[in-house]
């Protein structure tokens, strides 16, 4: 296994330990609000791994804000009894990033259990259509991601279903480019090499809405 690889998997297990240990926490409940949960992970990740450097921010999304995407600053909601809700995080473990998303649902809705169900089945179905590959463009793969949206019965909720992960800061790019994104904006082989001939490492992320309903999921992890 090559160092990069080995660092960007320990680093992914360090923020599912870190996951782990919000659930038993109990931090997630009914009756907080979303920016009191992010403060008290945020806490909870610096007691535990010393982390309070994040490559991106912090977000935890609960009720109709689990629609937005990334880019949107939706207004702080309060966790209710029968909820969905999800987490992204970005922490950094010595300077080697995690890009790490998990939906809850509390309470027995079925279509909210549904839809947890889905997206984490779907983020394996499309790792396992990526490892098929050998050339893919950004663009071909978020079409992909969309498609499987609607083949479980959903709506494809985000801008990009994935993006570059490495050792921060990773590549940036200006705004408005999307050539290290999976984005439909995207036309370059996610199987190229950088600048300096290394191998990009990349995240999948899915994100899954129903709009009439107010809700939706979010899984993200490590695709390659």
């Amino acid at each position: 296994m090559d160092i990069v690889k080995a660092r960007l998997q320990d680093a992914e297990e360090k923020a599912t330990q870190l996951f782990r240990a919000v659930e038993d926490a109990g931090l997630i409940s009914p009756g907080k609000s979303e920016k009191e949960i992010n403060t008290a992970i945020f806490e909870l990740a610096k007691q535990l791994f010393g982390i309070e450097k994040y490559w991106h921010k912090r977000i935890v999304r609960s009720g109709a804000n689990t629609l937005q995407p990334y880019n949107e600053n939706p207004p702080d909601l309060i966790v209710q009894q029968d909820d969905i809700l999800f987490l992204d995080f970005g922490p950094i473990f010595e300077e080697w990033e995690a890009d790490f998303g998990r939906t809850y649902v509390l309470g027995d809705d079925p279509v909210k259990h549904k839809l947890k169900n889905d997206i984490e089945a779907a983020w394996h179905e499309g790792k396992a259509w990526f490892e098929t590959k050998t050339t893919l463009t950004g663009a071909e793969f978020y079409e992909y991601a969309t498609e499987l949206a609607r083949r479980y019965g959903w709506t494809y909720g985000g801008e990009i279903a994935g993006h570059l992960i490495g050792q921060f800061p990773h590549e940036r790019l200006d705004p408005g480019h999307f050539e290290l994104y999976i984005h439909p904006g995207n036309p370059n082989d996610m199987f190229a090499p950088d600048a300096n001939g290394v191998k990009r490492n990349w995240i999948l992320e899915i994100h899954f809405v129903d709009r009439e309903k107010q809700i939706g999921g979010f899984f993200e992890q490590l695709l390659t």
